[in-house]
C-alpha cells in the first residue's frame, strides 16, 4: 500500500488539533462551576445517536469517578486554580494499536491509559486522595436536586423570611 505523505500529514494535524477542542470543552465546564469551587471529574464518553451512525461526545461533570471504559476520557478539574489533571484517555479498542511507540499517532499518555485499563482497571477507578467525602457529595447532589426541582416548579424561595 502506497501512503500519500501529504494526506497522512493532514490527518495527523487534524488529530492533533482535536486535543485543543478537548481543553476548550473542559475549560467551558470548569467556568460553569457546577459544584462551586470543589474539585470534580469531567467524564467524556462517545455515544451513538438513534440513527445508528452519528456519534457524539457527552461531557459530564461529576463528583465521583465512573467505571473505566474504552472510548472515554476522564479529567479532574480544580476550579479554584483552573488546573486539569488527566486521569485517562482510552480510545475505542479497534484503534489501540495506533498509539504504540513508533506509530505516526504515537501518544504515551493514551498508551499508558490503555495499559492501565488492561492491567490495573481498579487503579484507574480508585478514589483520589483529594476526593470529597461521600457525606459532602450527597449534600451537594441533594442541593442541586432541590434547586432543579424549585426551578422546574417556578417557585421563588427567599433567602430570609421577613418577621412580622
Amino acid at each position: 500500500m502506497k501512503i500519500n505523505r501529504l494526506e497522512t500529514h493532514d490527518r495527523l494535524e487534524h488529530f492533533k488539533k482535536q486535543s485543543f477542542d478537548i481543553s476548550e470543552c473542559c475549560q467551558d465546564i470548569i467556568n460553569q462551576r457546577p459544584f462551586g469551587e470543589n474539585p470534580f471529574y469531567i467524564f467524556a464518553h462517545a455515544r451513538t445517536d438513534d440513527d445508528g451512525v452519528t456519534k457524539r461526545l457527552i461531557w459530564q461533570p461529576r463528583l465521583t469517578k465512573p467505571q473505566a471504559q474504552d472510548n472515554s476520557m476522564l479529567f479532574k478539574a480544580y476550579p479554584a486554580s483552573d488546573n486539569i489533571k488527566v486521569i485517562w484517555i482510552i480510545p475505542p479498542k479497534e484503534t489501540w494499536s495506533q498509539f504504540q511507540k513508533g506509530k505516526v499517532t504515537e501518544d504515551s499518555r493514551i498508551y499508558q491509559s490503555i495499559q492501565s485499563f488492561l492491567t490495573n482497571k481498579e487503579g484507574l477507578e480508585a478514589r483520589e486522595n483529594d476526593d470529597l467525602p461521600d457525606e459532602k457529595i450527597n449534600v451537594i447532589y441533594e442541593n442541586i436536586a432541590r434547586s432543579m426541582k424549585t426551578k422546574k416548579l417556578g417557585l421563588i424561595i427567599p433567602h430570609s423570611i421577613p418577621t412580622l
